[in-house]
C-alpha cells in the first residue's frame, strides 16, 4: 500500500475520524459481546484504533509504513490498553494473525485500491473470510468509479482532494490504456509540493465486484451505502461503503 513518510505529519488532519464514523462503529460494536475484536488493515497513525481501545475494544492494526506506525505507537499512553500494531501487508495476514478471531475487519481511506491485481483481490477477500469470526463483518470504503468509467474515462481523472488548515492532498488516477496508477501530491502551508505517491499501480474496484468477490470467498451478505451516515447508495454516489457479513 503505497503511502510514504511525507504524509505522516498531516495524516490525522487529512483523514480525521468523523462523528458519522464514530456513530457507525458504535452500532457495530453493540452487535457483539465485549471486548469486540477489531482488525484494521492500513491503520495509518492509529487514531481511530486508539479511540476504540480506550472504549474497551481489543484492537489490532497493520500498516506497511514505519513512519505511520511510529506515530500510532506514540498514541499509546498506557501498556494496559488492548491495542497492538504490526508492520505487515495484507499478503501476510493469515500467516501471523488468528483465524476466526476478529469480529470486525476494516480497510478504509481507499487503501484497498492498492491491491492492484484481480487475483490478489480475490485472495484478499478469501483471507479476510478466514480471519473474521462467525457473524463478523468486513467493512470497505473506496471511491465509486462508475461516475468516471461510465463517462468516457480519459487518460487522467482527479479525485476529490482532502484539505486541512495546514495541507491539501491531491489525488489523480492515470491510465496507459490497460492499467491504472495513482499519483498523490501534498501541498503544505508554504505551498510546497511534496510527492506522496507516484505511478502506484491500483485496481479500479467496482461495487459489483465487491459483491462477487465476497460471495465467492464465503461471505453471505453485502450491503452498500454512500458513507458512514448510511445514506442510500446509487450509481452516482461519490463513494462506496460496503458492509459485508460473514
Amino acid at each position: 500500500m503505497e503511502i510514504n513518510q511525507h504524509i505522516a505529519e498531516y495524516y490525522d488532519e487529512l483523514y480525521p475520524v468523523t462523528e458519522e464514523q464514530k456513530v457507525f462503529y458504535e452500532k457495530v460494536i453493540n452487535q457483539y459481546e465485549t471486548p469486540v475484536k477489531f482488525l484494521r488493515i492500513g491503520c495509518g497513525t492509529g487514531t481511530f484504533e486508539h479511540n476504540l481501545a480506550r472504549e474497551g475494544s481489543d484492537v489490532t492494526g497493520i500498516e506497511t509504513s514505519q513512519e505511520l506506525l511510529d506515530s500510532a505507537n506514540r498514541k499509546r499512553r498506557t501498556q494496559l490498553m488492548s491495542v497492538r500494531y504490526f508492520q505487515m501487508s495484507y499478503l501476510e495476514m493469515t500467516r501471523f494473525l488468528g483465524r476466526g478471531f476478529y469480529n470486525v475487519i476494516s480497510i478504509l481511506h481507499d487503501r484497498i485500491l492498492f491491491i492492484h491485481d484481480k487475483t490478489l483481490l480475490k485472495k484478499f477477500f478469501y483471507d479476510c473470510r478466514q480471519l473474521v469470526s462467525q457473524n463478523g463483518k468486513l467493512i470497505l470504503s473506496f471511491p465509486n468509479f462508475h461516475q468516471y468509467v461510465d463517462s468516457n474515462f480519459s487518460e487522467k481523472i482527479e479525485l476529490p482532494s482532502k484539505k486541512s488548515i495546514r495541507a491539501q492532498l491531491q489525488t489523480f488516477v492515470t491510465s496507459n490504456g490497460e492499467n491504472f496508477f495513482m499519483e498523490q501530491s501534498l501541498y503544505n502551508g508554504t505551498k510546497e509540493k511534496i510527492e506522496v505517491t507516484k505511478d502506484a499501480p491500483i485496481y479500479l474496484l467496482q461495487w459489483e465486484e465487491v459483491e462477487q468477490f465476497a460471495k465467492e470467498a464465503g461471505f453471505f451478505k453485502v450491503e452498500f451505502y454512500q458513507d458512514f451516515s448510511l445514506k442510500e447508495f446509487t450509481d452516482t454516489s461519490p463513494r462506496v461503503l460496503a458492509v459485508i457479513s460473514a
